[in-house]
């Protein structure tokens, strides 16, 4: 300034002029764009002192149905201390995606091993809904919120309020642009885009929502990986093995080995034909597995009429059972076979303690890929181009990859994985119940074969997102009604009450019965 007023003005002041100046700037210029020192954030609301708040919002686009969430934590004094962001799968709604945001912030917090924490979520609509005494019947963000409340009952205090209390704040922004970036905070105002016109979209029943939620919530694993020298290539001996879960629950398994056990009996009476159940004798001093075949009679060995291994195409076994047509139709329906390959035919193995499946690849009768469902206890599966048999009395081999297969899970098996390494079962430790579905190979169906019109023309679902309305009110449920949490499986009344209809074919198979619905409202994102 003083240089500026003698080159310009050929004025120069007195020294203790010039510093007046330049201290009234300086105090000016600190005034005006000095950082201010940290306060307690905007809305904050901590319910006691020395509380953290943590502010949770979520984004959803109803085009695409992607969605996500951001949490940020601020000490007691409204100092940062904290973020997490991500993605949120299976969301069908704004509304679910706050549900869902505020869950996934729970679940951060106690990892961070937080203690008293006030959730300060953008959505009076749900802040209302967990305070509320009951969850809406039946409805996603019901299950949300109860799964929320179970996860608030880990923290030692912690409150759940609104930082604001505009009628606007119903639900998440539809703001498609924010899903490329989750950090960026969301209007969540009267400012908010207009929502999507629901008059428009289709409505889908309570059964097709559920089954979008939990293909949703499917985990499926396809990089198993062993390279070895075949035929002088070195090649993934193990390409094409898949491994599913999440496909069937516990009711719903259950049911099935409450069927299967059902035809054991059966079998054992003599009711069923003559080659649809047996029990094969002991191989190299190992017992094997009873087994029950259904859709088509299958020769393991050379039998006593000289029948090689095979589809013996002039004999009859039972037809596939109800209830595993519709297992058929949930693994096409999910994406876990394709539409192409629809088993016609399959087996139960029934293992005992000790009982084990000898190496093999199965046979060309059936075309590829196939799959098997793992029931009652889980086990390994061992693949190899060649295969050790360490002991053969006690059914011990060794190979390459062993792959445990959970209870409940199912293995698909094609390429290289089928056809080119080789499969065994060693002995269990437990019992356990695997059905094996395969499609038979149009040349070598049974004389007498007739296609089942129920499991032509299955088609896979196409997941996209579920419009629907959301109501502001908390539905009522019965005063006796609770819900079950189950951490293994477990035999019921209610599973008895249906037991009897099962070989009848008078129940469909769930997600679409009340009690796969009530198993979803147990499941869904587990903290």
């Amino acid at each position: 300034m003083a240089r500026n007023e003698a080159v310009w003005e050929h004025a120069v002041r007195r020294p203790e002029v010039v510093w007046r100046r330049a201290a009234a700037g300086e105090a000016t210029y600190t005034a005006v764009h000095a950082r201010p020192v940290a306060t307690p954030a905007e809305g904050v609301q901590a319910v006691a002192a020395g509380w953290a708040t943590c502010h949770v919002d979520a984004g959803y686009d109803p085009n695409t149905g992607n969605a996500t969430y951001g949490a940020v934590l601020l000490g007691p004094e409204g100092v940062f201390k904290a973020a997490a962001n991500g993605k949120l799968p299976g969301c069908f709604t704004p509304l679910m995606a706050e549900a869902l945001a505020c869950k996934e912030a729970l679940s951060w917090l106690k990892d961070r091993n937080e203690s008293e924490v006030d959730i300060l979520p953008d959505c009076l609509v749900l802040r209302n809904a967990v305070h509320a005494v009951t969850t809406p019947n039946l409805s996603y963000v019901g299950i949300v919120i109860e799964q929320c409340r179970t996860a608030m009952v880990q923290f030692g205090e912690i409150s759940f309020s609104c930082p604001y209390e505009k009628s606007t704040m119903l639900h998440a922004p539809i703001v498609a642009p924010t899903y490329r970036n989750p950090l960026k905070k969301l209007v969540s105002d009267a400012s908010s885009p207009t929502p999507v016109n629901r008059k428009q979209t289709p409505a889908f029943s309570d059964e097709e929502k559920i089954e979008h939620m939990r293909f949703a919530q499917v985990k499926s694993k396809k990089d198993f990986v062993h390279y070895k020298r075949v035929d002088g290539k070195v090649i993934n001996v193990v390409e094409g093995v898949e491994l599913h879960t999440e496909i069937f629950d516990v009711e719903e398994q259950m049911k099935i080995v409450e069927c299967v056990y059902k035809y054991q009996q059966l079998g054992r009476k003599g009711q069923l034909r003559a080659r649809t159940y047996y029990e094969p004798k002991k191989w190299m001093g190992c017992k094997g597995c009873t087994i029950i075949q259904f859709g088509g009679c299958y020769n393991y060995a050379v039998d006593k009429n000289g029948n090689p291994p095979g589809i013996i195409r002039d004999e009859e076994v039972d037809p596939l059972p109800v209830l595993f047509k519709q297992m058929i139709k949930r693994m096409v329906r999910w994406h876990v076979l394709p539409p192409t390959c629809i088993p016609n035919s399959c087996i139960v193995n029934i293992y005992d303690e000790g009982d084990c499946i000898p190496p093999h690849i199965d046979h060309h009768d059936f075309i590829r890929p196939f799959c098997s469902v793992s029931f009652l206890s889980e086990c390994n599966i061992v693949f190899g181009s060649s295969l050790k048999i360490l002991n053969h009395g006690i059914g011990e081999f060794f190979g390459p990859v062993s792959v445990p297969l959970p209870v409940g899970s199912v293995l698909v098996l094609q390429g290289n994985g089928a056809d080119v390494a080789k499969h065994c079962i060693p002995r269990v430790s437990s019992k356990r119940i695997s059905i094996t579905f395969r499609r038979m190979d149009e040349s070598k169906l049974p004389y007498n074969y007739k296609p089942d019109l129920e499991l032509m023309r299955i088609q896979p679902i196409i997941f996209r997102p579920l419009q629907f309305k959301e109501s502001s009110t908390p539905q009522k449920v019965g005063k006796n009604e609770k819900v079950v949490k189950h951490d293994k499986p477990y035999y019921s009344s209610h599973a008895h009450a249906t037991y009897q209809n099962i070989i009848a074919a008078n129940e469909e198979f769930p997600p679409l019965s009340k009690a796969s619905v009530l198993q979803a409202r147990t499941r869904v994102l587990i903290i």
